[in-house]
């Protein structure tokens, strides 16, 4: 997993990635807009801490650290139609998202990446935000 964080990284710091990172009360706004959620993590996350009601679960990296690109995309395809419209993802603490929410911005041209500053569990559940299970 951390040779893939580093290489989704160093593809980000190249491009300079401008996707937005955003807080809890955001991201509830934006997901009562209608604008999907993704939880990237994995089973074992989604059964420790829960889940953001509403979020999709759609693991990105297993629990070996390796990307399961071909049935995310997949997934992702039955969310999003086109590379502009907006969609946040989140994982444990920003780490996997930010990878994965530069690789979509820079690499991709996903035009509308949000994530989930400081994860879930900094970001949503410290701020007193519920999760399901």
């Amino acid at each position: 997993m951390k040779k893939i964080l580093l290489i989704l990284a160093a593809l980000s710091l190249t491009a300079m990635a401008k996707f937005t990172a955003i807080d809890s009360d955001m991201l509830a706004k934006m997901q009562a807009k209608g604008i999907p959620v993704i939880d990237i993590r994995t089973p074992g996350e989604w059964q420790a801490t829960g889940i953001i009601k509403g979020a999709h679960k759609m693991m990105f990296f297993n629990e070996k650290g390796q990307p399961d690109m071909g049935n995310w995309f997949f997934e992702l395809g039955h969310l999003v139609k086109d590379k502009k419209q907006p969609i946040i993802v989140y994982c444990a603490h920003a780490n996997r998202s930010h990878a994965l929410g530069n690789f979509l911005d820079k690499q991709l041209g996903f035009e509308n990446v949000f994530e989930l500053k400081d994860g879930i569990e900094n970001g949503w559940i410290k701020a007193g935000k519920p999760t399901v299970k």
